[in-house]
């Protein structure tokens, strides 16, 4: 079931997979690399200071090993003198060693970045399983891991023992020689085996670099499914988004619906489009279009406006270019403003006619609405009867 598992996983890792493996601390490190970048800096600092660090470490040996009678029969007179060689000790020993430290980290930070994170200590909440805790024993990076542990043990220790054989002659001579030269031919051949462990690590390192942001980037490979179950988690399902819309869409119909007893009129043809308009001269610019739709809508927003004593004209053409042209809550276009101008007046003639304040106006003539408005105006003229 792994096998097919890891087999299905074949598709690089996206950004945001990448980018929460970050945050729960999951980023590529080299040890290799940061064990020899350590230790080429400490033996780089030994070989620029060697000579200052004999000189330091003779003159430490000859005042640790000069004490007199009274030395040793007051301890506390020992315990200073311990002391003082203990202090000038770590003043030399803690400077390299935190230069060392930043050394290694700097290096590890090249491979994965900075990335800090406490989750990695938070507890976990599934339970303890013993056997899949055995099964990652021999996952591919903890096997290749050991397998490369065990391999870099290997040749440091066949480097360390060649080196010692062939220089044992020399380290036994330094019995014999006097402290200063025993001191500097120690420094010298400590340097030299160091040179070639430091050798063995670059190699472990050239290597374990890039075969680190390898597995990184093959553990975190992605099956189709998981891709297809990420962008449904981003983008939202289909189901969802639709259903989501749906809502929207009723909610925008009522507020559309509940605008039509507002409406100054209803501009509609027979029976497929229904604009309705509303104008004030102290607060609007141009008449605005509260309402609008298509065929059942159509009918609904006349059905509507009748029960409102809302006008509604027959104006096929103003009707169409007003639907496909202007926005619903917007002002009218520009180019329709002669026509609908003519439609308020005739309106509000015939309101006025109502109250008996004027005569009744005949037909609505003729509105000058620009051809190209019109999206029937190419149609055969059947086609434009039917709308």
């Amino acid at each position: 079931m792994a096998d097919q598992d890891s087999q299905d996983r074949q598709l690089p890792a996206s950004a945001k997979k990448l980018q929460k493996a970050r945050e729960d601390g999951n980023v590529p490190r080299s040890r290799d690399l940061g064990h020899f970048a350590a230790l080429m800096a400490g033996g780089m600092g030994i070989a620029l200071m060697l000579p200052t660090l004999t000189g330091w470490l003779q003159r430490s040996l000859q005042r640790s090993l000069h004490f007199g009678v009274e030395a040793m029969r007051e301890p506390k007179v020992m315990f200073e003198q311990l002391s003082l060689v203990t202090q000038s000790l770590l003043l030399v020993v803690v400077p390299m060693g935190l230069f060392m430290t930043l050394v290694g980290i700097a290096s590890a930070l090249a491979v994965g970045g900075w990335n800090f994170t406490l989750k990695p200590l938070a507890p976990k909440a599934t339970p303890f399983k013993i056997i899949s805790g055995f099964g990652r024993l021999f996952a591919k990076q903890q096997m290749i891991d050991a397998l490369k542990a065990s391999l870099l043990a290997l040749l440091l220790g066949t480097v360390g023992c060649f080196y010692l054989y062939y220089h044992v002659d020399e380290f036994r001579s330094l019995l014999a020689m006097p402290l200063p030269a025993a001191l500097a031919q120690t420094g010298s051949s400590i340097q030299q085996g160091l040179w070639l462990l430091l050798g063995v690590l670059a190699l472990f390192a050239l290597v374990d670099a890039p075969l680190q942001k390898y597995l990184h980037a093959d553990k975190l490979k992605m099956s189709v499914q998981e891709q297809k179950q990420e962008h449904k988690e981003s983008e939202g399902s289909q189901e969802v988004k639709s259903r989501q819309k749906q809502l929207m869409r009723e909610a925008s119909r009522r507020r559309m619906m509940a605008a039509v007893p507002t409406a100054d009129l209803v501009v509609m043809n027979p029976t497929h489009y229904a604009v309705a308009l509303k104008y004030d001269d102290t607060l609007m610019g141009a008449p605005r279009v509260v309402a609008k739709g298509a065929d059942l809508i159509a009918m609904a927003i006349r059905d509507l406006a009748r029960d409102s004593q809302v006008p509604v004209l027959q104006a096929p053409v103003l009707a169409r270019a007003l639907y496909a042209h202007a926005e619903l809550d917007r002002e009218i276009p520009a180019a329709l403003f002669a026509a609908v101008a003519q439609v308020l007046a005739y309106v509000y003639q015939m309101r006025a006619a109502m109250r008996g304040r004027a005569a009744m106006p005949g037909e609505l003539p003729e509105l000058p609405v620009p051809p190209e408005l019109d999206p029937h105006h190419n149609l055969k003229p059947s086609t434009k009867d039917a709308e």
